[in-house]
């Protein structure tokens, strides 16, 4: 069975920063966007679902990610920070002077966070769908760090391969048993392209799986998230790891003021893909908050 959309993206392709990212605008009668940024190794395409539970007055653009997808790879790699760029970049062209309602997953929402603090004046709304940043570090991990960043430089990184999409769907399956079988169609054919030898490729740059040799400032993602001034709404699966984050610490009177205004909601029977798993429940919380 094929997933059906419900709504026709407009594809174009637009060169920012020296690359050309695949976009997808999904019009609605609302001038101003709602922008999608996706997770890590996914797909600006898979936001369809989301999309389809959508109210369809919505204009909603997406887009694939630096390498990514069917965005270009880039020649030197990968830095955190050019997300947050090729995303200034790509609002500067697309919607100049708007203030977007910004929904990111997983590492969109950690960008989406962090650009709500470097611009606010840029968004109106910010949806983080379990991207609530990460643990602090331990300084002392740093030798290690770049140890193994310099091995995987000299050994290279890469994605598997898979014998057929078959194949590749029965992985998927294995990892994300609550998404039905004509979604998880859809992804497959969203992440990977057939090869000459019939096998299957991720659409996605193997210099992905490089570890960051700079180790995660969290004081510094902190110190972002306290200038946000747009209204914060936080979602995250019941059986997510997430799903407790930040618990009871909201409510203390020692909890900074945007986490202790945030809205916060746990979807019932999602993991960390919960946009995959409960597209219209994520849809729903969404048209709520904007409303």
């Amino acid at each position: 069975m094929t997933y059906e959309a419900r709504r026709q993206a407009q594809l174009t392709r637009l060169e920012v920063r020296g690359l050309e990212f695949q976009l997808y605008r999904f019009a609605g009668v609302e001038p101003r966007p709602v922008v999608l940024l996706h997770g890590w190794g996914d797909s600006g395409a898979t936001w369809q679902f989301v999309v389809d539970q959508l109210d369809p007055r919505h204009t909603v653009l997406a887009f694939d990610a630096r390498g990514f997808g069917r965005s270009q790879w880039a020649a030197d790699g990968y830095w955190f920070a050019d997300y947050l760029a090729d995303l200034d970049a790509l609002l500067d062209r697309l919607v100049p002077g708007v203030a977007v309602d910004l929904v990111g997953h997983s590492m969109g929402g950690n960008v989406a966070m962090l650009y709500a603090g470097i611009r606010p004046q840029r968004v109106r709304r910010l949806i983080s769908l379990e991207g609530f940043g990460l643990a602090p570090t331990d300084p002392d991990l740093a030798p290690v760090r770049y140890g193994q960043w310099l091995d995987q430089l000299q050994q290279g990184t890469d994605f598997t391969i898979y014998d057929s999409f078959e194949h590749f769907i029965e992985v998927l399956a294995r990892r994300n048993p609550r998404t039905p079988r004509d979604r998880l169609e859809f992804i497959a054919h969203a992440w990977a392209a057939e090869r000459a030898d019939g096998r299957v490729q991720l659409r996605a740059d193997g210099r992905h799986k490089r570890i960051n040799p700079v180790l995660y400032q969290r004081d510094q993602a902190e110190a972002c998230w306290r200038r946000m001034t747009a209204p914060v709404l936080l979602v995250a699966g019941q059986l997510s790891k997430f799903a407790q984050w930040p618990g009871p610490g909201a409510d203390s009177p020692d909890a900074p003021d945007w986490l202790r205004a945030a809205t916060w909601v746990t979807l019932n029977d999602a993991g960390h893909m919960l946009h995959h798993e409960q597209p219209r429940a994520v849809a729903e919380s969404i048209d709520e908050f904007l409303r």
